[in-house]
């Protein structure tokens, strides 16, 4: 799979850009600034006025606009068949903003874009963004500020307010991507980091994660790996959790020995990162940094 990237003039295309949702946030997208030159209707919806050029298939789309991205804002039955089509039309970039999607649907979509050569973002996920330039998906103009800090998170919440917080001080983000908290999904926290570590306008890093699974271990071990030197700020959610109980998300299971706050600290810790287990003091750990 090659190398994840991010143009803000990269074309876009919403799949579901009649539904409710989609025909809504596809002119948010676009007021915003994103290049969206089309939307999938397909061919038995019966067509309304729309802002954007419609089309039968992602096919069509792909061959008279030349879109390189997608957005699917569509039910989460219906997010396979759309990753699906968005791929075999020459999509290299899809994200899939849909909750509740079938973990073998999400298993299977996860196959299929690596087969492609693809990046998925989502499903769960409140988007992604460069703010002032790009955004796909619903994270709210209120916490985007330009600014140094890349930004990875699984909870758009949690990542909503911290960056709001901080943005109001100041330190805004040079690229924000919301992993999503399921347990299965198209991109996690280690596979995003090689892009912020190239990325010239990134000077830190701020991983909003939470308990549950290994990602963050991920992480760790690929900060290590890839000699990643710029500064790493780490927020983990729900340390006052039980084991064993799904807490929210549906990634955020804490299960023999793995998963636990005191697992992912040791590890990010032992890859040079600063851990908190509190907004307050997330932020205020990074005002008194130098980034």
């Amino acid at each position: 799979m090659s190398g994840f990237a991010l143009h803000p003039d990269m074309k876009v295309i919403v799949q579901g850009a009649t539904g409710r949702m989609g025909s809504r946030h596809a002119e948010l997208m676009k007021q915003y600034g994103t290049n969206i030159v089309g939307g999938i209707a397909g061919a038995s919806v019966r067509r309304a006025e729309s802002a954007i050029p419609l089309f039968d298939h992602c096919a069509d789309a792909v061959a008279v606009t030349g879109a390189q991205a997608s957005i699917t804002l569509v039910p989460p039955m219906d997010v396979l068949k759309a990753v699906t089509e968005a791929l075999e039309a020459g999509i290299k970039l899809i994200v899939s903003p849909s909750e509740g999607m079938p973990v073998r649907d999400a298993i299977v979509a996860c196959h299929r874009v690596r087969e492609h050569g693809a990046h998925w973002i989502g499903p769960s996920t409140p988007g992604l963004a460069i703010p002032n330039k790009l955004k796909l998906g619903f994270i709210p103009d209120v916490s985007l500020v330009s600014g140094p800090l890349g930004v990875m998170s699984k909870s758009g919440t949690l990542s909503y307010e911290t960056c709001f917080r901080l943005g109001s001080r100041g330190i805004g983000q040079s690229t924000w991507i919301g992993v999503g908290g399921d347990s299965v999904k198209g991109s996690r926290f280690a596979e995003l980091l090689p892009y912020f570590h190239r990325d010239a306008d990134t000077r830190a890093l701020l991983i909003l994660g939470e308990i549950g699974g290994s990602e963050e271990e991920e992480l760790a071990e690929a900060i290590r790996q890839l000699g990643f030197a710029k500064p790493v700020f780490v927020l983990l959610a729900g340390a006052s959790a039980p084991e064993g109980v799904t807490m929210g998300h549906a990634g955020a299971l804490v299960q023999g020995g793995r998963g636990t706050v005191k697992s992912k600290t040791e590890a990010l810790r032992g890859a040079g990162a600063r851990v908190f287990t509190r907004i307050e003091d997330l932020v205020n750990g990074v005002l008194a940094s130098d980034v």
